[in-house]
């Protein structure tokens, strides 16, 4: 199968391509013109040079394309408050990839990278077990866009027949290809000069090479047809992080562990176990702290 991949050189991009040609499949991956390629060179056959909007680009990028993951974001326009880049880059650049990929050949499946933060405010009636049904309830520009382009993919599967799949991770953590973009790696540097980890609350996590692992079993599966999958694999508290650097550092920097150890909702995860064919990898959403433990060892390992 070849399987044309936005945003190929970036932490989640890489990560996917990798896995697309573990499986045996080709990768058509879209960059920048700035985009670094030397960490990819050896899983993708072929890049097109274009930004997401780029019409020509698209074009070049679905040509031979069995199935469509789209991974990339424009950032830019986001972190400056562009609305106009932003409405132009990322919702009618990835609404056109939608409709130019659907006239090739019928509509090649279309795996989505969408995110947690369509959920901000989440309804009390799910008491707190929250499912793919919940509605998106997005509080930033950011999650709304993508529950905008989920809508979209549903509307492409119930009035064409076409093969969708929208997943959500949310924190993903893992050594991105800027090392200084990894969960851990400011934390780390803070750590060594010994400054105490204050910063209460915590956050979702999940490994990059589940969510990698799931895109591609959702453009695998010819059973997954319209679906909404959570990619949540364990909560942790930023004071949890402080404990398993300090472990990892062999340091005893003051870590601020006073926030509830339990987040206030959960996510259910059984329809991300469903989507592979061969039966779900052992670790897949099953890390928890020992992930988040063996992320930073490797990362401490990364960094000196």
């Amino acid at each position: 199968m070849r399987v044309a991949l936005t945003g190929v050189s970036g932490f989640i991009g890489s990560f996917i391509a990798a896995r697309l040609c573990e499986r045996g499949h080709e990768v058509t991956g879209l960059v920048r013109e700035t985009s670094q390629r030397e960490h990819i060179e050896g899983v993708v056959d072929r890049f097109v040079v274009g930004a997401q909007a780029d019409k020509r680009a698209m074009g070049e990028l679905l040509e031979g394309a069995d199935a469509v993951i789209h991974n990339s974001v424009d950032w830019l326009p986001l972190r400056d408050g562009d609305w106009d880049a932003h409405v132009r880059s990322n919702i009618v650049g990835t609404l056109e990839l939608i409709r130019a990929s659907g006239e090739q050949g019928g509509g090649v499946p279309f795996v989505f990278i969408s995110t947690i933060a369509v959920h901000h405010d989440m309804l009390g009636r799910w008491e707190g077990e929250v499912d793919e049904d919940h509605p998106g309830r997005p509080g930033s520009d950011y999650g709304a866009y993508k529950a905008m382009i989920e809508a979209q993919l549903w509307s492409e599967h119930f009035s064409r027949g076409r093969r969708v799949c929208a997943l959500r991770p949310c924190g993903v953590y893992g050594i991105d290809p800027k090392a200084s973009r990894s969960y851990g790696y400011t934390l780390i540097e803070k750590m060594r000069r010994g400054r105490a980890v204050t910063k209460s609350g915590g956050g979702k996590f999940v490994h990059v090479r589940d969510v990698a692992a799931a895109a591609v079993a959702a453009a695998e599966n010819d059973a997954v047809r319209a679906e909404v999958v959570n990619l949540v694999d364990c909560y942790a508290r930023w004071g949890d992080w402080g404990t398993m650097a300090n472990e990892a550092l062999g340091t005893n920097v003051d870590v601020d562990l006073s926030s509830p150890a339990q987040p206030k909702n959960t996510f259910r995860k059984s329809i991300a176990k469903g989507l592979f064919t061969d039966g779900a990898p052992g670790e897949f959403l099953e890390r928890g702290h020992d992930g988040i433990r063996e992320h930073l060892a490797e990362l401490i390992a990364h960094m000196k």
